[in-house]
This record gives structure tokens, C-alpha cells and sequence, in this order.
């Protein structure tokens, strides 16, 4: 156990607190016990540690740790907490859970018998709070991780400080906060660098090699991750991985069951319950016509990539910029929006406001006579009216 303090010293130590993501403020930190589920590089270790950094005395009574770490496979979790609270412990953070085999049970134990500790957990997008074998839902407050907004990779490549911007207020006041941003940055300059490779925090580590550890993430999700979260059989990776390369040559893809899983050989039910799957694991985002009561087994109207991103490092060769500017709309909307398939447009936000998408030429006749109908436009600094720059709906979060 000395040697996992020792190492949560060292991790906290070399964090560092330049950059600070949004959703440091939105967790309610003073909770027992707290759930942070977030796609693979998306930063929710970096979020363990500078909390720890900025918030907590650096003592015996924090201690930060990877349940992936080989310690763990002699030791058990349960054990590791008693130790720690009895030596005076009171904040536990634990990294990776969904790598422990028995980790709710374990921690569901912990947060019953230790009434002073506090805990916080992060785990794969796959990661079953409600329905995991003990069941955590009415214990621990949870949370998703998103990777980077574009207002987030500015502010962080930049050193600049802009605000959050509500949806209603884009739509109300967008020439307003386009002033705003456009006073600071040339806006237009930076927001292709970012559709290609800057979702992921990592993106500055090794920029040469971006797409390599992009894949590598991908191909750790769908071996790894879905057998192990979801019991998707090994021998059936293959196929959801021919899945995901069949969806990112055509997005946005418009899925003929029927035909898709005849191509691909395996059952209707199978193919559902894969691309379910895959967006749960963040690699795809589906769109319905009717967002209310969607089950596992209901087939989508369309299928995106989750962000921008995967599209580079997945086909780079068919990538269209109408296809590359729905993607960032979706991917930036849907995380507290509901985003629906529409019968005219191109997406329905909130079951009210209806957006065509589309580059600075785009006119309003798809949208005619359409109440709360917008059109968010690409390479436009400033909008007019409806017409709202796309790149400012990459300040939602």
C-alpha cells in the first residue's frame, strides 16, 4: 500500500493545473461517493488528479489509485479501503474501475461500512451504474465526460478565458457573442484544426502520431471493453469493427438492417444490438425520429461518429465537409440537448427548434415558413437572423 501512496503523491505532484475542463464546476465534489464515466482519453484521470492538486491537502488522508494496477490482482479492493481509513484516510479516488472484477460490490460494501470515507470513481461510457450487480444508482451521483469543446481547446491552446454560452442564448443573441469572440481571435483560423484533432486532450502530446493512439483507443474498445462490458464474443469483434468502418465511409449512415446484417452475417438482432453498442461505447451517435422510449432492439434513423475526430483517424479519404460539419453540431448539441431526426432539416433540438446545416452559402429555403427554424452556416465569422455560425455551437460546454 506504501508503494500505491507513494505513486498517488508522484501522479498529483506532475499534474498540471494550467487547463482546467468545465466539468471541474459542475460536480457536486462534497457527495460520498461520485461516478465519472467518460470515454478512453478523454481526461477523467487528469480530472482526478488536479482536483486533488487544487482542492485537498496533500497528506495520508488522499490517496489517489488505478485499479488496472497489477497490485490489484493480489489485493483486494475492499481490504486496500479498510487499510486506508483505519491509517486515518478520508478521500479516495479510484481510477479504472471497470477493470477490478468485482468493483460495485466492493464499493457499494465500502460506502456502507466506512461512513467518513469519501469516494470517487472513474470507468469506461460502457460502465452499468443501475444495472451493475449491486446496484450504485441510489448511492453514487454520476457524471459523463465529454471529450474538448471547441471553447475548450481554445481556451486551453490559446490561454484564453471564454464563457459558456447557452443554447437559447446562441440563438437569441449569437451576433453578440460572436463579437465577443471574434474581438479576441481570428475564430475561422483554428476551428479546422480542431474538427480534425482536437476533441481529445491528448491531441498535443505527439501530434505526428495523433491518429495512431486514436486507433489504438478504438481497437481498445471494441476488443477489450465490449467483451469484457458487454459480453460481446471475441470471435464476433471482427464483425463490429467492420461495423464501425462500414458507418464512418457513409456518415451520416442511413441503416438498411436488412441488407447490413446480411452483408456483414450476422443475425437482425445481433446487428441492433451492436449498434447500440458502439454508441454506448462514445464511437457512434444515432439519431431517431422519436427520441422518447428508445429501446436497444429499436433500429436508428441515422448513425454518426461521435465527433469529428474518429472521422479523420477512420476514412479520412471519403471525409465530405457537409458530413464533417453535421458531425461537430451533433456531437456539441447532444451532450445536454435531446437531438432528434426531423421530417424537414437536418437535425430537431428539444423537440422545438429546427437546423439545416450547411457552409456560408446556405439559403433559407429548406427551412421556409418553418417556425424556430435556423441555419447554423460554416465559414461565416458572423451570422444575420437565423443564420448562426456553426462554430459557435462549440461553446455549449
Amino acid at each position: 500500500m506504501e508503494t500505491l501512496f507513494e505513486r498517488s503523491k508522484q501522479k498529483v505532484q506532475h499534474t498540471p493545473v494550467s487547463f482546467v475542463r468545465g466539468i471541474m464546476d459542475q460536480i457536486h465534489w462534497d457527495a460520498r461517493l461520485i461516478g465519472i464515466r467518460g470515454a478512453r482519453g478523454v481526461g477523467k484521470t487528469t480530472l482526478l488528479l488536479q482536483y486533488i492538486k487544487l482542492n485537498l491537502p496533500r497528506n495520508h488522508t488522499v490517496m489517489y489509485a488505478s485499479l488496472d494496477n497489477i497490485w490489484f490482482t493480489e489485493h483486494k479492493l475492499y481490504d486496500f479501503a479498510d487499510t486506508f481509513v483505519k491509517r486515518g484516510g478520508k478521500y479516495l479516488f479510484l481510477d479504472e474501475v471497470h477493470k477490478y472484477p468485482n468493483w460495485s460490490q466492493e464499493i457499494k460494501n465500502m460506502y456502507d461500512d466506512f461512513p467518513e470515507l469519501k469516494i470517487v470513481f472513474t470507468g469506461s461510457s460502457l460502465l452499468e451504474i443501475l444495472s451493475a450487480r449491486a446496484d450504485l444508482s441510489r448511492r453514487a451521483v454520476t457524471y459523463h465526460m465529454q471529450g474538448f469543446s471547441f471553447r475548450e481547446y481554445l481556451n486551453r491552446n490559446l490561454k484564453t478565458t471564454f464563457p459558456v454560452f447557452k443554447f437559447e442564448e446562441i440563438i437569441s443573441s449569437h451576433l453578440q457573442f460572436s463579437e465577443e469572440v471574434t474581438s479576441k481571435i481570428r475564430v475561422l483560423e483554428h476551428f479546422p484544426a480542431y474538427l480534425k484533432n482536437g476533441y481529445y486532450p491528448f491531441y498535443n502530446e505527439t501530434p505526428p502520431v495523433y491518429y495512431q493512439k486514436l486507433s489504438e483507443i478504438i481497437n481498445m474498445g471494441i476488443e477489450v471493453e465490449l467483451p469484457m462490458l458487454r459480453g460481446v464474443d471475441v470471435a464476433f469483434v471482427p464483425k463490429v469493427k467492420q461495423l464501425l468502418q462500414i458507418i464512418s465511409e457513409s456518415v451520416p449512415f442511413v441503416p438498411n438492417v436488412s441488407k447490413l446484417s446480411e452483408r456483414i452475417g450476422i443475425t437482425r438482432k445481433s446487428l441492433l444490438t451492436y449498434l447500440y453498442a458502439l454508441e454506448e461505447s462514445r464511437l457512434t451517435l444515432q439519431l431517431h425520429k422519436n427520441a422518447r422510449g428508445i429501446s436497444k432492439l429499436q433500429k436508428p434513423d441515422r448513425i454518426f461518429l461521435e465527433n469529428t475526430n474518429l472521422m479523420y483517424a477512420l476514412s479520412k479519404e471519403t471525409i465530405q465537409v457537409g458530413n464533417v460539419r453535421e458531425t461537430f453540431f451533433a456531437n456539441q448539441v447532444h451532450e445536454a440537448h435531446r437531438i432528434q431526426y426531423p421530417l424537414k432539416g437536418d437535425f430537431i433540438v428539444d423537440e422545438k427548434y429546427i437546423f439545416e446545416i450547411g457552409g456560408k452559402g446556405k439559403g433559407p429555403k429548406q427551412v421556409e415558413n418553418i417556425k424556430n427554424a435556423y441555419i447554423a452556416a460554416d465559414d461565416i465569422e458572423y451570422g444575420f437572423g437565423n443564420k448562426i455560425p456553426l462554430w459557435l455551437f462549440g461553446f455549449l460546454y
